[in-house]
Parts: C-alpha cells; structure tokens; sequence
C-alpha cells in the first residue's frame, strides 16, 4: 500500500523551519533600519569621524566620550536649553495632551453635548494637516506685533505686547497642544466605547453621580490606555522636530530650540560635527528609555490592566 501524503507539520523541526522564514524577514529588516543605525550612531559618536576617506577626510580614530563632554561643555549651554524645552514638551504632552483628550472624549462618548460626529471630525482634523502647514500657518499668526493673535489678545487685554519672539515656547506649546490633543480624543473615545454601557447605567441607578461613574468605572478600565498614551507622547515629544523648524526654526537666540534640532545643526550646519550630533541623539534615546521606564513603574503602581 502506498504512503498516505502527509498533511500539516509533522514534526517540530518542519514547525520551526517555517516560524524561521516567516519571521526572519521582519527580523532582517528591524536590524537593518533600527538596530544597526542605532550602534552605528553609538560607534560615531565614540570617534573622530569626519566623512572618512569617501569624502576626502581622515581615518577614523577611537575618541572615546570626548564628543560626550563637547556636548555638556558646549559654550552658551545649548544642550540644557534643548533638554529643558524637550522636558516641557514632554510635560504639556502627558499632562496636557493626555488629560484634555481624556475629557473631551469624555463628553463625546457620552453625549453631553449635540453635534458629537462634528465635533469629532474637528477635534481630529489638525492630526491629518502636515506639521509643516501648521508651523507655517502659526508662524504667520503669531509674527509680528499686529499679528492676527495680538490683535485678538488686545480685545482682552488693551496694551498687550505677547508676541512669539517675547514668549516663544508658550506659543510653540499652545500650537502643540492644539494639534495632537485630536490622536488622544481618538484613542480614549475608541476605547470608551468598549466598557459594557449596562455597567454605567447600573451605577446611575444605584445612584452615583457621573463624576463617581467616571472615577470608579472608567478610569480604571481605562489605566492601560493612559500609560501606552503617556509612552506615545513621551516618544513624540522627544522627537519633535518638523513643527518647531517651520515655526521657529529654534530662535530666537535658541529659546525654542529641541534636542533634535540641536543635533540637526551640529550634523548638517556650519562646520559637521558627526560624533557629537550622534552623541546628542544616543542621550535622546536614553532619556526615552529612563522616561518610558518610569511610566511602566507607574503603571505597575497603579495598576493598569489593559
């Protein structure tokens, strides 16, 4: 009698072997845009690279973390001003950002106000305008002391002199804060949406007030959430580049400058400065882990469950 043919896997070697080609595809190209380019920048950042022989420079030599201590010694003290910025990104983001998205996703899931799709469609559209219209967009709303912002702030307050170049990052942030709150409304109305409504609805009867409802029910249902948002807006804060180089393109006098556009300028500007612009982007990838490292120990703390 002939062997039946064989269906499926038979053996866990066959398994394996077909895990391995399913799957080293996506590992392959993980190392060559996101691993690789990562140690890569570490190496340069530890040399004296200056474009190697391609491009008419020396041989590139072991520095050590001399680029390291370039960029906390660097006259003016740009890195602190970049950090800080970066930091109070990173601030209106988890802190302003996250809860605003919250609450307006709040009332829309809610229904406490009529024109719910419409106000939802406003509220997102900023996400799918390009970060460059907008900078451009604000750039010339702010500008200038008869700006169109100046003149409505004179309705309010007679003899006002706000303008961005007096108070710049207030101006950067109010534009930020604008333009991402719509991704978190997103997020959180998506997932409001989940809790069985039947559960709300019982607490009502058995008469808690709406904002028990909200602390008791949907907050803790919604914990996970909050810290994978806190974790998306860390990430975007510290790589917020494209907004502030339309809009302001770090000035005036560095006041709005971030660590990204200090790395930009060291690479790309005057005089190539490759290890240290590579330092600067190593200490960002740090300081995201340290800050995403520590939103995880707060989830943990105050257990989130999704």
């Amino acid at each position: 009698m002939s062997e039946k043919p064989r269906q499926g896997f038979t053996s866990r070697g066959e398994q394996a072997f077909a895990y391995i080609v399913l799957v080293l595809p996506a590992i392959l190209i993980y190392f060559l845009v996101v691993a690789f380019p990562t140690v890569f920048s570490v190496v340069i950042s530890l040399s004296d690279y200056r474009g190697g022989k391609v491009f008419g420079g020396p041989d590139i030599h072991f520095a050590g973390v001399k680029s390291y201590i370039k960029m906390f010694t660097y006259p003016g003290g740009p890195f602190y001003i970049a950090l800080k910025n970066n930091l109070l990104i990173v601030l209106m983001s988890v802190f302003g950002q996250i809860p605003l998205g919250f609450i307006l996703a709040y009332i829309l899931s809610r229904k406490l106000i009529k024109g719910v799709d419409f106000f939802q469609t406003v509220i997102y559209l900023p996400n799918i305008i390009t970060p460059v219209i907008i900078g451009i967009l604000f750039k010339a709303l702010y500008q200038g002391n008869n700006s169109l912002f100046m003149e409505i702030m004179r309705i309010f307050e007679p003899g006002a002199e706000f303008t961005m170049s007096s108070q710049p990052m207030i101006a950067v942030l109010l534009v930020m804060l604008w333009m991402y709150t719509g991704m978190y409304v997103i997020i959180f109305l998506a997932n409001i949406q989940r809790i069985d409504v039947s559960i709300i609805e019982a607490t009502k009867i058995d008469g808690a007030s709406e904002l028990q409802s909200l602390w008791y029910i949907i907050l803790p249902a919604l914990s996970g959430v909050i810290v994978t948002s806190a974790i998306l807006a860390i990430s975007g804060s510290l790589k917020s580049f494209d907004l502030l180089y339309v809009m302001t393109g770090g000035g005036p006098a560095g006041q709005t400058s971030v660590l990204s556009l200090f790395m930009f300028d060291r690479a790309f500007k005057t005089s190539p400065d490759y290890p240290l612009a590579n330092a600067i982007s190593t200490v960002m990838v740090i300081i995201s882990f340290i800050l995403i490292a520590i939103t995880q120990i707060a989830e943990k703390k105050f257990g989130g469950k999704e």
